[in-house]
């Protein structure tokens, strides 16, 4: 699973390639590195990675996916952005919100379900469309009360950054 990882000022890019118990192989911005992670008692995590030993305690924000993470000697703000995340920030910055009429896909992915017909009443926050992207399943929800009326994609479609996947009345 790739996830994108904001650690301060700096992003980077991070796939899980594998796992036996403790030992991870992880590709970081296109570098692999082979690392025993570990999750102690006390809520911290040591990572021994090239004969270094590290210890971070990660303490969750109030936000989901933020966390404050504390070394030695540094504090970051660490931020996972998924594809859940990226659309929720995609959806922001783009201006959607309860007034927006159209439920668009942020990234390419698959259409696993779609869970309404044009004409079916929907209420704000219900799932209206799930997409599997980069190995994740994300539920894409009714912006605001209304009525479909347009559903442009059915279960097993590919679609494309920005496609437009249902309209609301």
């Amino acid at each position: 699973m790739a996830v994108e990882i904001k650690l301060g000022d700096r992003v980077a890019w991070v796939n899980l390639l594998s796992q036996e118990g403790n030992i991870l192989e992880v590709e970081v911005d296109g570098k692999i590195y082979n690392v025993d992670l570990m999750h102690t008692a006390d809520g911290t995590f040591s990572i021994l990675n090239g004969g270094h030993s590290y210890n971070i305690e990660l303490v969750p924000d109030a936000e989901a996916k933020k966390y404050t993470a504390y070394t030695l000697y540094d504090t970051f703000d660490v931020e996972v952005i998924d594809a859940e995340a990226r659309y929720l920030k995609n959806r922001n910055a783009n201006g959607a919100g309860p007034s927006d009429n159209k439920i668009s896909s942020p990234m390419p992915g698959k259409v696993v379900n779609v869970l309404v017909n044009e004409g079916d009443e929907v209420k704000e926050g219900d799932t209206v469309v799930i997409i599997s992207a980069m190995k994740m399943e994300s539920e894409y929800k009714a912006p605001k009360d209304g009525t479909v009326k347009k559903v442009h994609v059915k279960a097993e479609d590919t679609v494309d950054s920005n496609q437009v996947l249902i309209e609301l009345d």
